[in-house]
């Protein structure tokens, strides 16, 4: 892989990624001409570069993508706009940092969620949720969550897939070495 294409592949990526934030953030949805444009991207550079290779590379990245993340989707976990984007990020990276993005963002994720949550509801809202977990254990009956709860709440899960993506791309050894040669020519 030349190291132009993949310079290209992790400033588009970041791009999107950095557009999906701010929309996630400000409308709590991605929109689709934004990840359309990142699987578009994602397929013309990667068959441009590596033509027929590069297309199966984009098929499998952007495949793998959605195989791994259409679970959430069904039960309601993540968006349909967060599994479309993480599919442009395949399609644009490939399946190998696409599927370790994909389990960063898992761990990320957890750990900004229960944040985000905990400085919305408090505390308090920790413990409506804990005692309305246990009544449901306990009664045998699911009840609602109630206003003020952390589990009645929304939250944007774009952050979670780029600082995912980040962490997949910072133990990448081809994105690595991109990073110190071009910090090598720029500062020497």
């Amino acid at each position: 892989m030349a190291d132009y294409q993949l310079l290209l592949q992790v400033i588009i990526a970041g791009i999107f990624l950095v557009l999906a934030i701010v929309f996630d953030l400000t409308k709590e949805k991605i929109p689709n001409w934004l990840c359309l444009f990142a699987i578009f991207c994602g397929f013309s550079i990667n068959s441009y570069f590596a033509h027929l290779s590069g297309l199966m590379h984009s098929f499998i990245g952007f495949s793998l993508a959605f195989i791994i993340l259409f679970p959430t989707f069904i039960f309601k976990i993540l968006g349909a706009g967060d599994i479309k984007l993480m599919m442009g990020i395949g399609a644009l990276m490939g399946p190998q940092l696409v599927v370790w993005s994909i389990a960063y963002a898992i761990v990320a994720g957890a750990i900004t969620s229960s944040l985000l949550v905990i400085w919305r509801s408090g505390f308090s809202g920790c413990f409506k949720t804990l005692k309305r977990y246990w009544d449901c254990f306990y009664l045998r009956t699911y009840f609602k969550p109630e206003e003020g709860e952390v589990a009645g709440q929304r939250v944007p899960y774009a952050p979670a897939l780029a600082i995912g993506w980040l962490w997949a791309c910072s133990l990448n050894q081809d994105i690595s070495y991109l990073y110190s040669s071009i910090s090598h020519s720029l500062f020497s």
